[in-house]
């Protein structure tokens, strides 16, 4: 199955030459499922054409420091290129950024929340258990970084991971075809903790130290990408 990675932003500049491109932490994660899939990366962020989705066999939208209700000139594109995607039920996953614009391009809410930065190891509740997720067990833990989250998500979207303080960090849309996640199972820990590391000065202090010390809990971002793997794989089958 080849996925068309669409690039919605960089590695910040302090940590990109020792870390890997985000869409190459994408090829990594679903890599190591075991699964066949190949790779072609949009640069959605530099203004790249966006290609019909109906003819794609499956979308990756990542993450980006950008907010879905700032003035880029590429946003609107996307959003039109989600919602072509949606209607032709082409395989869809979004995270952080992606789930956010996925959320906004189809009818949810979407603004930085008045909660502040969410960062380090964050433990989610399932919520439901669709197929590709049904031997879940009742909690993940998993990295994330964002001040923006899903308020009110768009109609036909279930959600499927929860925390007190994302309570719509995982939505399932109903057509089958389209998945989204706030946290970062593409995120190796040493990614994750120096980006945590990076927000000092703009985050609070005792919000970066329990950011920090949180990745003494074990991830389980291996079982999240498994069931993305899964759910990539059933809904290409199911086209």
């Amino acid at each position: 199955m080849k996925l068309t990675i669409i690039e919605a932003g960089r590695v910040p500049a302090p940590l990109d030459a020792r870390f890997e491109s985000y869409p190459d932490m994408f090829r990594a994660m679903f890599d190591a499922s075991g699964l066949p899939f190949t790779y072609e990366v949009i640069s959605a962020c530099d203004g790249a054409e966006l290609p019909d989705p109906a003819g794609l066999e499956g979308i990756v939208i990542t993450g980006s420091p950008a907010g879905v209700y700032e003035d880029h000139a590429w946003l609107e594109p996307l959003r039109a290129f989600i919602r072509k995607a949606h209607a032709a039920r082409t395989p869809m996953l979004g995270i952080c950024f992606g789930h956010q614009i996925m959320a906004e391009a189809l009818g949810g809410e979407v603004r930085k929340s008045e909660k502040g930065w969410g960062m380090g190891r964050h433990r989610y509740r399932v919520v439901e258990r669709p197929g590709f997720m049904a031997d879940a067990p009742e909690t993940l833990a998993i990295a994330c970084s964002h001040q923006d989250q899903v308020i009110v998500p768009p109609p036909g979207a279930e959600v499927v991971l929860a925390s007190e303080f994302a309570p719509h960090a995982g939505l399932f849309y109903d057509t089958g075809q389209a998945l989204s996640f706030q946290p970062h199972p593409e995120f190796r820990d040493e990614f994750a903790l120096e980006l945590a590391q990076l927000r000092r000065g703009r985050a609070p202090d005792a919000v970066v130290d329990r950011a920090v010390a949180s990745f003494a809990e074990a991830s389980d971002s291996a079982l999240l990408r498994d069931y993305i793997a899964r759910f990539m794989t059933a809904a290409a089958a199911r086209r």
